[in-house]
């Protein structure tokens, strides 16, 4: 139990023993300077150190997330680069093909995606091609091969293809009917230049600003997909030290997020001023 400016009390606790606690907790904790603690918290985390896990003795918050970190990323990093590929693809080919069957289809599709959580399609996924099929590996990591990561990967990308296929049909359809491409195509372009070098170049400015913080929420981990396929990311982490109050493996991975948001979203409006000229000057 906190109390605003005091060590934790155990409510199990009383008299004696109370007392050690709270002493111990103090050596340990420094909350005898809580200003001078904090500060010290936060030079350390400018050098990369989360301080030690409370839960795991031997390892500290940044052994723990460099340990997961590469699992995430390469996740993260494959279903954004898949989801970015097909829904880009299923957007232009709806907005080209607006109202009518190939549109339809894509969107309905894009819907479902959406309206599916991870935490059923990844099971569902699971049951046909791990367990019915047993064409790919349920639940396990490394091996050298790739095809450990086709189910997770795909329940990570699914709803981010379909979030990605709508933005870009939505900006493709807007863009299409502006003055700029009516202009290329009286001047006798292609429609591939068209498209390609003008429209969808336009069109993907909605699509930069959401890939930002998507990218950083899956480079991160995913906590139901990590668990789900018991893969040794930071997303599981963090899940275990919440369940086991591990407070400061805790903070070090909301920290860590943080960052990457911050840092993905200064990338987002750097590329956001190259692909519009009109944004360097205003």
């Amino acid at each position: 139990m906190w109390q605003t400016g005091q060590p934790p009390d155990a409510a199990a606790l009383s008299g004696r023993g109370l007392q050690y606690v709270r002493g111990a907790f103090r050596e340990t904790g420094g909350v005898q300077r809580e200003i001078k603690c904090l500060g010290g918290y936060f030079g350390k985390l400018l050098q990369g150190d989360f301080g030690p896990s409370f839960k795991k003795k031997d390892f500290s918050v940044s052994e723990l997330i460099a340990d997961g970190a590469p699992v995430s990323a390469i996740l993260g990093i494959s279903a954004i680069l898949l989801a970015t590929a097909i829904g880009v693809t299923f957007g232009i080919l709806a907005a080209l093909n607006q109202n009518r069957l190939q549109d339809y289809s894509l969107m309905t599709i894009a819907m479902i995606g959406i309206t599916i959580p991870s935490f059923v399609m990844a099971p569902i996924l699971t049951l046909i091609f791990g367990v019915y099929m047993g064409v790919l590996p349920v639940a396990t990591w490394g091996g050298g091969a790739f095809n450990h990561l086709i189910l997770p990967v795909t329940c990570l990308a699914l709803p981010q293809i379909a979030v990605i296929s709508r933005l870009t049909r939505g900006g493709m359809i807007e863009i299409m009917r502006s003055n700029f491409v009516r202009t290329a195509r009286a001047k006798g372009l292609p429609e591939r230049l068209v498209i390609g070098r003008h429209a969808l170049r336009a069109a993907l400015l909605p699509l930069v600003s959401y890939l930002g913080p998507a990218t950083a929420a899956l480079v991160t981990g995913s906590l139901v997909i990590e668990q789900i396929f018991q893969l040794p990311g930071i997303g599981k982490y963090f899940v275990t030290g919440a369940i086991e109050r591990d407070y400061t493996l805790v903070m070090g991975v909301i920290i860590l997020y943080a960052g990457l948001v911050i840092a993905l979203n200064l990338i987002a409006d750097v590329v956001y001023g190259l692909l519009d000229p009109k944004v360097r000057f205003d």
